[in-house]
């Protein structure tokens, strides 16, 4: 299934490069090798497309976007389903499944944060989490129990690295495109402040957070069908203790994309969990 999918991922790319007739975006409304162009652009964007008829609505609004119309859409929405479900560690095809099916989630996210004066900052600067962006020797320098050095501590030893998250595709809108970006690049700080591993029990208590935080129907899929690979005793465990503990903090928590996380580094885990309405997580 996973290579019907990338096959497809193939020719669409060919296909939309057919489609379209070359537009000269100005360079800022594109993504960059790491940063997102910022949002007032998009507007202008989308006016400059519709101008040069049907064909430009398919073009690219971003350095990373596939064009693909809404038949194509739902044809990958469920192959990387079914692909996700049988491996949910297939990175991609979570992916995937997430931009084509998230729109109406992400639009809901997308007004909260220009709500909120931190989120609408976000949205305004475009921070990036990767390797090129921040000072690793910095966070290992910060004192234990400090948000950067317990996050720090949470890639070394999960053996992961903020890297690992794919590039967006198939957002047809480019501060859409950002927020998703900003969803996935923050989902490991997601991890500390709730203090979960990335084991499939952890990885499921947090998509039940993240369902209720987001909305995204891919969270939703992954938390109710995620269970179905855990043993009894923690099946036992996750639906006795976790569950509620997740839907609870999720509800009541402050929504965690409003978060500029990246001047919180210094901040302790324990206050910023506080600020922020968590509770300290229960033992697993």
């Amino acid at each position: 299934m996973g290579t019907l999918v990338r096959g497809a991922l193939s020719a669409l790319y060919v296909g939309s490069a057919r489609k379209c007739r070359t537009l000269l975006f100005d360079r800022r409304r594109l993504f960059s090798a790491d940063v997102i162009g910022p949002s007032p652009h998009s507007e202008h964007a989308g006016t400059a497309a519709v101008g040069h008829g049907d064909d430009e609505l398919y073009c690219r609004l971003y350095r990373t976007h596939i064009p693909t119309s809404p038949v194509q859409k739902a044809l990958l929405a469920a192959g990387s389903g079914v692909a996700a479900l049988l491996d949910p560690y297939r990175h991609d095809m979570v992916a995937v499944l997430g931009e084509t099916t998230g729109e109406l989630a992400l639009r809901r996210l997308r007004d909260r944060m220009r709500g909120d004066p931190e989120g609408y900052q976000i949205l305004q600067e475009r921070p990036r989490i990767r390797v090129s962006t921040l000072d690793l020797e910095r966070l290992g320098a910060m004192p234990d129990g400090s948000f950067g050095r317990e996050y720090l501590r949470f890639l070394d030893e999960n053996g992961v690295t903020p890297d690992s998250r794919a590039d967006v595709k198939f957002v047809d809108d480019e501060e859409l495109a950002f927020v998703i970006q900003r969803y996935r690049e923050v989902h490991d700080l997601m991890h500390t402040l709730l203090g979960m591993p990335t084991n499939m029990l952890g990885e499921v208590v947090v998509k039940w957070f993240e369902a209720v935080q987001t909305g995204l129907p891919m969270c939703i899929l992954g938390a109710v069908l995620g269970p179905l690979r855990l043993s009894a005793r923690r099946l036992q465990l996750l639906t006795a203790t976790l569950i509620p503990w997740a839907l609870r903090n999720g509800m009541n928590a402050h929504c965690l994309l409003n978060v500029y996380y990246e001047q919180r580094w210094e901040q302790s885990l324990e206050s910023l969990r506080e600020e922020l309405g968590i509770e300290p997580p229960p033992q697993l």
